[in-house]
Protein backbone atom coordinates (compact mmCIF):
# COMPACT_ATOMS: atom_id res chain seq x y z
CA UNK A 1 0.00 0.00 0.00
CA UNK A 2 0.72 3.68 -0.19
CA UNK A 3 0.33 5.40 2.85
CA UNK A 4 0.26 9.33 3.86
CA UNK A 5 0.87 10.09 7.33
CA UNK A 6 0.39 13.04 8.86
CA UNK A 7 2.63 14.16 11.63
CA UNK A 8 4.74 11.53 10.85
CA UNK A 9 7.99 12.65 13.07
CA UNK A 10 5.57 12.63 16.25
CA UNK A 11 5.73 10.39 19.15
CA UNK A 12 2.78 8.60 17.08
CA UNK A 13 3.17 9.20 13.64
CA UNK A 14 7.35 8.16 13.90
CA UNK A 15 6.54 4.65 14.94
CA UNK A 16 3.71 4.27 13.04
CA UNK A 17 5.59 5.24 9.74
CA UNK A 18 8.13 2.47 10.85
CA UNK A 19 6.27 -0.31 11.13
CA UNK A 20 4.49 0.54 7.37
CA UNK A 21 8.00 0.38 6.33
CA UNK A 22 8.79 -2.75 8.15
CA UNK A 23 5.70 -4.88 6.85
CA UNK A 24 6.60 -3.58 3.26
CA UNK A 25 4.73 -0.46 2.35
CA UNK A 26 5.46 2.48 0.69
CA UNK A 27 5.48 5.49 3.35
CA UNK A 28 4.94 9.09 2.89
CA UNK A 29 5.68 11.31 5.92
CA UNK A 30 4.88 14.77 6.33
CA UNK A 31 6.81 17.17 8.52
CA UNK A 32 7.65 21.19 8.49
CA UNK A 33 10.76 20.77 9.07
CA UNK A 34 13.47 19.88 6.22
CA UNK A 35 16.23 18.59 9.73
CA UNK A 36 13.43 15.88 10.60
CA UNK A 37 13.10 15.17 7.01
CA UNK A 38 16.29 13.55 6.83
CA UNK A 39 15.28 11.73 9.62
CA UNK A 40 12.76 10.50 7.14
CA UNK A 41 14.57 9.50 4.52
CA UNK A 42 17.23 7.60 6.75
CA UNK A 43 13.95 5.46 8.05
CA UNK A 44 13.30 5.16 4.26
CA UNK A 45 10.74 7.16 4.63
CA UNK A 46 9.45 9.97 1.49
CA UNK A 47 9.12 12.78 3.00
CA UNK A 48 6.73 15.59 2.13
CA UNK A 49 7.83 18.92 3.57
CA UNK A 50 4.99 21.02 4.45
CA UNK A 51 3.01 22.93 7.29
CA UNK A 52 -0.08 20.22 7.79
CA UNK A 53 -2.50 22.91 7.33
CA UNK A 54 -1.71 23.72 4.14
CA UNK A 55 -3.08 20.62 2.29
CA UNK A 56 -3.11 22.23 -1.30
CA UNK A 57 0.54 21.59 -1.32
CA UNK A 58 0.45 18.24 -0.83
CA UNK A 59 -3.16 16.46 -1.10
CA UNK A 60 -3.54 17.07 -4.62
CA UNK A 61 -0.07 15.34 -5.67
CA UNK A 62 -0.72 12.39 -3.98
CA UNK A 63 -4.14 11.56 -3.02
CA UNK A 64 -4.72 10.07 -6.35
CA UNK A 65 -2.52 6.94 -5.87
CA UNK A 66 -2.61 6.92 -2.29
CA UNK A 67 -4.42 3.70 -0.23
CA UNK A 68 -4.42 5.24 2.96
CA UNK A 69 -3.98 8.48 4.60
CA UNK A 70 -3.39 8.72 8.74
CA UNK A 71 -3.95 11.43 10.87
CA UNK A 72 -1.29 11.77 13.40
CA UNK A 73 -1.10 15.44 13.69
CA UNK A 74 -0.64 17.18 16.97
CA UNK A 75 -0.90 20.85 18.04
CA UNK A 76 -3.01 23.45 20.17
CA UNK A 77 -6.07 24.05 17.58
CA UNK A 78 -6.67 20.29 17.19
CA UNK A 79 -10.82 21.09 17.04
CA UNK A 80 -10.20 23.10 13.58
CA UNK A 81 -7.23 21.52 12.68
CA UNK A 82 -8.88 17.93 12.26
CA UNK A 83 -12.33 19.26 10.64
CA UNK A 84 -10.05 21.06 8.06
CA UNK A 85 -8.18 17.70 7.07
CA UNK A 86 -11.03 15.52 6.99
CA UNK A 87 -12.62 18.30 4.52
CA UNK A 88 -9.24 19.15 2.72
CA UNK A 89 -8.92 15.09 2.35
CA UNK A 90 -12.32 14.69 0.83
CA UNK A 91 -12.59 18.11 -1.54
CA UNK A 92 -8.97 16.25 -3.13
CA UNK A 93 -10.59 13.17 -3.23
CA UNK A 94 -13.50 14.62 -5.34
CA UNK A 95 -11.21 16.85 -7.53
CA UNK A 96 -8.02 14.48 -8.09
CA UNK A 97 -8.81 10.50 -7.52
CA UNK A 98 -10.14 8.72 -10.00
CA UNK A 99 -13.51 7.72 -10.35
CA UNK A 100 -13.17 4.15 -10.79
CA UNK A 101 -10.22 3.51 -7.84
CA UNK A 102 -11.03 1.94 -4.72
CA UNK A 103 -12.32 4.32 -1.78
CA UNK A 104 -9.32 5.96 0.10
CA UNK A 105 -8.78 4.94 3.85
CA UNK A 106 -8.96 7.74 6.44
CA UNK A 107 -7.52 6.83 9.97
CA UNK A 108 -8.21 9.79 12.55
CA UNK A 109 -6.44 9.57 15.50
CA UNK A 110 -8.66 10.39 18.57
CA UNK A 111 -7.87 9.00 22.06
CA UNK A 112 -9.48 7.33 25.33
CA UNK A 113 -10.23 10.07 27.04
CA UNK A 114 -13.38 10.63 25.38
CA UNK A 115 -14.77 7.97 27.31
CA UNK A 116 -13.93 10.56 30.68
CA UNK A 117 -13.96 9.99 34.08
CA UNK A 118 -15.08 6.48 35.67
CA UNK A 119 -13.22 4.80 38.21
CA UNK A 120 -16.22 2.49 38.46
CA UNK A 121 -16.93 1.15 35.12
CA UNK A 122 -15.54 -0.82 32.50
CA UNK A 123 -15.32 1.14 28.94
CA UNK A 124 -14.12 -0.27 25.97
CA UNK A 125 -14.53 0.51 22.02
CA UNK A 126 -18.06 0.65 21.52
CA UNK A 127 -19.74 2.07 25.02
CA UNK A 128 -21.43 5.32 24.54
CA UNK A 129 -19.70 8.32 25.19
CA UNK A 130 -21.39 10.25 27.72
CA UNK A 131 -18.68 11.90 29.88
CA UNK A 132 -15.91 13.14 27.76
CA UNK A 133 -12.99 15.02 29.20
CA UNK A 134 -13.76 18.40 28.83
CA UNK A 135 -10.71 19.16 26.69
CA UNK A 136 -11.69 16.82 24.36
CA UNK A 137 -15.58 17.34 24.48
CA UNK A 138 -15.63 18.36 20.70
CA UNK A 139 -14.13 14.57 19.49
CA UNK A 140 -16.66 12.16 19.70
CA UNK A 141 -18.96 14.36 16.92
CA UNK A 142 -15.46 14.34 15.13
CA UNK A 143 -15.17 10.30 15.38
CA UNK A 144 -18.32 10.12 13.68
CA UNK A 145 -17.91 12.30 10.74
CA UNK A 146 -14.57 10.21 10.21
CA UNK A 147 -16.78 7.12 10.62
CA UNK A 148 -19.76 7.70 8.56
CA UNK A 149 -18.42 9.77 5.48
CA UNK A 150 -19.78 8.08 2.60
CA UNK A 151 -16.28 9.13 0.38
CA UNK A 152 -14.42 7.40 2.19
CA UNK A 153 -13.07 4.07 4.72
CA UNK A 154 -13.48 6.19 7.64
CA UNK A 155 -11.36 4.63 10.88
CA UNK A 156 -11.13 5.85 14.45
CA UNK A 157 -7.88 5.05 16.87
CA UNK A 158 -8.22 5.79 19.78
CA UNK A 159 -4.70 5.76 21.81
CA UNK A 160 -4.62 5.17 25.50
CA UNK A 161 -2.05 7.52 27.47
CA UNK A 162 1.31 6.42 25.70
CA UNK A 163 4.60 5.31 27.09
CA UNK A 164 7.83 3.99 25.65
CA UNK A 165 10.99 5.62 23.66
CA UNK A 166 11.10 9.36 24.01
CA UNK A 167 8.60 9.70 26.88
CA UNK A 168 5.46 11.51 25.11
CA UNK A 169 3.04 12.53 27.85
CA UNK A 170 5.09 10.85 31.05
CA UNK A 171 7.91 13.91 29.72
CA UNK A 172 6.92 16.33 32.43
CA UNK A 173 6.77 13.58 35.06
CA UNK A 174 9.96 12.15 34.27
CA UNK A 175 11.58 15.65 34.34
CA UNK A 176 10.30 16.23 37.54
CA UNK A 177 11.21 12.86 38.82
CA UNK A 178 14.76 13.88 37.24
CA UNK A 179 14.92 16.83 39.45
CA UNK A 180 14.21 15.55 42.21
CA UNK A 181 10.69 15.28 42.86
CA UNK A 182 7.53 13.20 41.65
CA UNK A 183 4.33 15.16 41.40
CA UNK A 184 1.54 14.32 39.34
CA UNK A 185 -1.83 16.21 38.30
CA UNK A 186 -5.11 14.61 40.36
CA UNK A 187 -5.97 12.09 42.67
CA UNK A 188 -4.87 8.92 44.71
CA UNK A 189 -6.11 5.77 43.74
CA UNK A 190 -6.25 6.81 39.84
CA UNK A 191 -5.44 4.20 37.19
CA UNK A 192 -3.82 4.34 34.01
CA UNK A 193 -5.20 3.33 30.86
CA UNK A 194 -1.65 2.81 28.62
CA UNK A 195 -0.35 1.90 25.40
CA UNK A 196 3.44 1.60 24.20
CA UNK A 197 3.81 3.40 21.03
CA UNK A 198 5.01 0.60 19.13
CA UNK A 199 2.14 -1.50 19.87
CA UNK A 200 -0.16 1.25 18.90
CA UNK A 201 2.18 1.31 15.49
CA UNK A 202 1.18 -1.90 14.85
CA UNK A 203 -2.59 -1.64 14.79
CA UNK A 204 -2.78 1.23 12.32
CA UNK A 205 -0.41 -1.56 10.02
CA UNK A 206 -3.50 -3.91 11.14
CA UNK A 207 -5.92 -1.33 10.65
CA UNK A 208 -5.02 -0.12 7.31
CA UNK A 209 -4.60 -3.48 6.12
CA UNK A 210 -7.74 -4.45 7.02
CA UNK A 211 -9.87 -1.47 6.18
CA UNK A 212 -12.62 -3.69 4.04
CA UNK A 213 -13.76 -4.58 7.47
CA UNK A 214 -12.32 -2.26 9.76
CA UNK A 215 -14.08 0.68 8.14
CA UNK A 216 -16.50 2.57 10.12
CA UNK A 217 -15.43 1.18 13.15
CA UNK A 218 -13.67 2.73 16.34
CA UNK A 219 -10.70 1.20 18.05
CA UNK A 220 -9.54 1.44 21.47
CA UNK A 221 -5.90 1.10 21.62
CA UNK A 222 -4.73 0.31 25.36
CA UNK A 223 -3.19 -2.49 26.93
CA UNK A 224 -4.95 -5.67 28.50
CA UNK A 225 -4.79 -4.18 32.06
CA UNK A 226 -4.91 -0.86 33.76
CA UNK A 227 -2.22 -0.12 36.23
CA UNK A 228 -2.43 1.71 39.64
CA UNK A 229 -1.19 5.58 39.29
CA UNK A 230 0.47 5.31 42.80
CA UNK A 231 2.16 1.97 42.06
CA UNK A 232 4.08 4.01 39.27
CA UNK A 233 4.53 7.03 40.98
CA UNK A 234 6.30 5.13 43.67
CA UNK A 235 8.50 3.10 41.78
CA UNK A 236 9.51 6.46 39.75
CA UNK A 237 10.60 7.74 43.07
CA UNK A 238 12.55 4.50 43.41
CA UNK A 239 14.36 4.36 39.84
CA UNK A 240 14.78 8.23 39.98
CA UNK A 241 16.31 8.68 43.19
CA UNK A 242 13.86 11.51 43.51
CA UNK A 243 13.28 12.82 46.76
CA UNK A 244 10.19 10.92 48.58
CA UNK A 245 7.25 10.75 48.82
CA UNK A 246 5.43 11.43 45.74
CA UNK A 247 2.56 14.01 45.99
CA UNK A 248 -0.65 14.98 43.57
CA UNK A 249 -0.96 18.47 42.93
CA UNK A 250 -4.43 20.49 41.38
CA UNK A 251 -4.73 20.69 38.20
CA UNK A 252 -3.96 23.89 36.55
CA UNK A 253 -5.65 23.58 33.60
CA UNK A 254 -8.10 20.86 30.98
CA UNK A 255 -5.03 19.16 29.70
CA UNK A 256 -3.88 18.61 33.19
CA UNK A 257 -7.83 17.25 33.79
CA UNK A 258 -7.52 15.13 31.20
CA UNK A 259 -4.11 13.77 31.92
CA UNK A 260 -5.26 12.59 34.86
CA UNK A 261 -8.62 10.77 33.94
CA UNK A 262 -9.15 7.77 35.03
CA UNK A 263 -10.95 5.74 32.65
CA UNK A 264 -10.98 1.53 32.91
CA UNK A 265 -10.35 0.74 29.24
CA UNK A 266 -10.77 -3.24 27.77
CA UNK A 267 -10.58 -3.03 24.44
CA UNK A 268 -12.10 -5.70 22.30
CA UNK A 269 -12.24 -4.90 19.02
CA UNK A 270 -8.99 -4.77 17.41
CA UNK A 271 -8.07 -8.29 19.01
CA UNK A 272 -11.56 -9.95 17.75
CA UNK A 273 -11.23 -8.72 14.43
CA UNK A 274 -8.04 -7.99 13.56
CA UNK A 275 -5.88 -10.52 15.65
CA UNK A 276 -3.79 -7.43 17.20
CA UNK A 277 -2.42 -7.94 21.00
CA UNK A 278 0.04 -5.77 22.54
CA UNK A 279 3.04 -7.30 23.24
CA UNK A 280 5.52 -4.95 25.21
CA UNK A 281 5.92 -5.04 28.58
CA UNK A 282 3.82 -2.61 30.90
CA UNK A 283 4.48 0.87 32.23
CA UNK A 284 5.36 -0.19 35.69
CA UNK A 285 6.86 -3.93 35.18
CA UNK A 286 9.81 -2.14 33.16
CA UNK A 287 9.52 1.37 34.39
CA UNK A 288 13.25 1.95 35.09
CA UNK A 289 13.99 0.88 31.12
CA UNK A 290 11.34 3.34 30.11
CA UNK A 291 12.42 6.20 32.11
CA UNK A 292 16.39 5.74 30.50
CA UNK A 293 14.74 5.96 27.40
CA UNK A 294 13.71 9.33 27.89
CA UNK A 295 16.57 10.03 29.64
CA UNK A 296 19.05 8.93 26.42
CA UNK A 297 16.35 10.95 24.11
CA UNK A 298 17.15 13.88 26.36
CA UNK A 299 21.00 13.85 26.72
CA UNK A 300 20.97 12.86 30.10
CA UNK A 301 22.56 9.47 30.06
Amino acid sequence: MKILILGATGFIGLPAAQAFVRAGHVVYGQTRSAAKAKQLVAEEITPVIADVKDTASYLPFLVGTLDVVIDAAGGTDLKELSDDLLSATVAAVQAHRPSHASKLTYIYTSGTWVHGENRAEIVTDTTPLTNPAELVAWRPAQEQRVAVNPLLNGIVVRPALLYGRSGSLFTPLFKGAHAGEVVWAGTPGGRFALIHADDLAELYVLVAGKAAIACGKTFDAANDVTESVDAVLQRLVEVSGAKGPYRYAEPANLYEVALGTTSIVRPYLGRALLGWQPRKAGLLDLLEVYYNAWKASEGLL
